[in-house]
């Protein structure tokens, strides 16, 4: 088990200064962090790493303490016994794989050495590229040799920093396979960045989402990211709709909330929570959670109904996104299909349909 109770601060102490504020335990197996660009992520691992030193706070790996700010103690890097794999990936260009594998155990025995190196390379699926050099690679074989590189080494906690950028679908799922079977063997904790949600999915053990620094939610992957409570962090995640709005009442028996958005001019009902009337918030959307009709719906159990006027159309593959202007501008999107049999087109008068779940109510920016 992985133990974080740090701080560290960027810049002065003013408000353009930014902080790192963590106290998470990460247990063996897959943790991702999750969270856009400029969370605090990277300098989370750069901190367990050794590579940045924590204003305060501490950092141990079961009984073995990395940093304790109060004793003034910070493990070497090379010491901690940690495999970190950048996106950068950082192979020797002038190294063969076999040679950029070994890097990281030169002081074993060569047999021991020899074992090690045939024993990864086999089990990511690169023997054959023994005597290549890197630039003589594709992306993803030089991401299973960044990975070898580490793991060969056998560390006691693994360390991922968006090491799956840039490759297609297939080859991270199919690398992703390669590392899960290697931690069913081993079992140390393993903290892997992302802001990709296909690559939270694949891995799909436990999710702790950062925001501004901050843990903003734990737990597994459909449980913090598809109802998030951050502003920041639904705009991560991929909700188009993030509307501000007050809350002006509760509903307690029929478990809901109403909302006003901008001002006076869109009500949403959303579903009830510990929110006072009065206060600002904001409500999170996904665009594919809306449906579209040409003439007002009768019957249904979705509770919000919006008049609106489609104010632009925009083909995106195999989908279409439409903003509409309903007292707020919302994006909505559909298939083609529906877009032809609905004959969507700039000025057509059409009404939103929204159910009361799919309506998430978030902290605002900076709160």
């Amino acid at each position: 088990m992985l133990f974080v109770k740090i701080r560290k601060r960027f810049g002065s102490a003013q408000a353009s200064s930014f902080l790192l504020q963590i106290d998470e335990e990460f247990p063996p197996g897959f943790t991702v962090l999750f969270g856009p660009s400029g969370a605090g992520k990277s300098t989370l691992l750069d901190c367990i790493a050794g590579l940045l030193k924590p204003d305060e706070g501490t950092i141990r790996l079961n009984d073995g303490i990395f940093f304790d700010g109060g004793k003034r103690f910070s493990l070497p890097p090379q010491e901690r016994g940690i495999g970190y794999v950048f996106q950068s990936l950082a192979l020797f260009p002038h190294l063969t794989v076999e040679e950029n594998v070994a890097f990281g155990i030169a002081r074993k025995a060569v047999s021991e050495q020899r074992e090690l190196i045939a024993r990864i390379l086999i089990a990511f699926h690169i023997r054959e590229l023994g005597e290549r050099k890197p630039g003589e690679l594709s992306g993803g074989e030089k991401q299973r040799v960044a990975l070898a590189r580490s793991l060969v080494t056998q560390p006691r906690l693994l360390l991922l920093d968006e090491p799956l950028t840039g490759l297609d679908a297939g080859l991270r799922r199919a690398i992703l396979q390669d590392l899960a079977e290697w931690n069913a063997a081993s079992r140390v904790p393993i903290l892997y960045v992302t802001h990709n949600r296909e690559e939270v999915d694949a891995v799909g053990e436990r999710v702790v989402a950062i925001t501004d620094g901050h843990v903003r939610g734990r737990g597994l992957p459909e449980a913090v990211l598809d109802a998030p409570r951050a502003a920041e962090l639904a705009q991560a995640v991929g909700f188009e709709n993030l509307l501000n709005g007050r809350v002006v009442g509760q509903k307690t028996a029929d478990g809901i909330m109403r909302v006003l958005l901008n001002g006076e001019r869109c009500e949403l009902e959303v579903p009830l929570g510990s929110v006072e009337p009065g206060r600002a918030v904001e409500v999170a959307i996904r665009a594919g959670d809306i449906l579209l009709a040409k003439e007002v719906p009768h019957g249904l159990s979705a509770r919000n109904i919006l008049a609106g006027t489609v104010e632009s159309v925009e083909t995106r593959g195999a989908m279409v996104e439409v903003r509409v202007n309903a007292g707020v501008s919302f994006v909505v999107h559909v298939t083609l299909g529906a877009a032809r049999s609905l004959e969507i087109k700039e000025g057509l008068n059409v009404w939103l349909i929204i159910k009361t779940y799919s309506c998430h109510v978030v902290n605002r920016k900076g709160t």
